[in-house]
């Protein structure tokens, strides 16, 4: 082989190679705690809440985005990620709007020793970007049980689903629309506990 073949030979391993290597940027989105009223009910005014970590009942939670095509064909967005484990991001948010709604004395996060009068779990049914044809949505959907820790009974347990039209059927797109349902999650669970 001559020096100039050799030559080219090595160029176009080269190119091949950094065309290969080339990726698109990963983009990172969170959730957006919404703004909530401040409460003034009294049932819970000297009472602390514990917002356990949420449980799945389908996809691992991770900090990777979930789409479906089908019933049976889903995915993950490979240049889109949440900025954190989806667990954690709810947590935050619920945390976050408990606390802001004054509803309780003190608001409380899963790894805290401190004791608590009452404990909120959630199991997520559905956290993903549904795509079918032309039409594409956020879906949210999950289950809140408020457990009175002196007795350990069940209080009380409500399921929360939304189905929310994304604006454009990318990552971005579903989570604008995923922050949507989130705000209104978490109006309707202050609203649920009041009751």
């Amino acid at each position: 082989m001559t020096r100039s073949k050799k030559l080219v030979l090595i160029f176009v391993l080269l190119w091949f190679g950094g065309c290969s290597s080339k990726q698109a940027p990963l983009k990172v989105y969170t959730l957006n705690a919404p703004a909530v009223a401040t409460s003034y009910s009294n049932k819970f005014k000297y009472k602390t809440i514990k917002v356990m970590y949420p449980q799945s009942l389908k996809e691992k939670i991770s900090q990777k985005m979930h789409y479906s095509y089908s019933s049976a064909e889903q995915g993950v967005y490979q240049n889109s990620q949440w900025s954190n484990n989806i667990g954690k991001l709810l947590e935050g948010t619920l945390i976050q709007a408990l606390d802001g709604s004054r509803l309780f004395k003190a608001v409380l996060p899963y790894a805290s020793t401190a004791q608590e009068d009452y404990r909120l779990e959630s199991n997520i049914f559905a956290f993903s970007h549904q795509v079918r044809g032309e039409q594409s949505h956020a879906l949210v959907s999950i289950q809140f049980s408020l457990i009175d820790t002196d007795t350990g009974k069940l209080v009380k347990t409500k399921r929360f689903s939304y189905r929310i039209a994304t604006k454009t059927m990318d990552a971005k797109g579903y989570v604008e629309a995923t922050n949507e349902a989130v705000g209104r999650l978490t109006k309707d669970l202050l609203r649920w506990l009041q009751l």
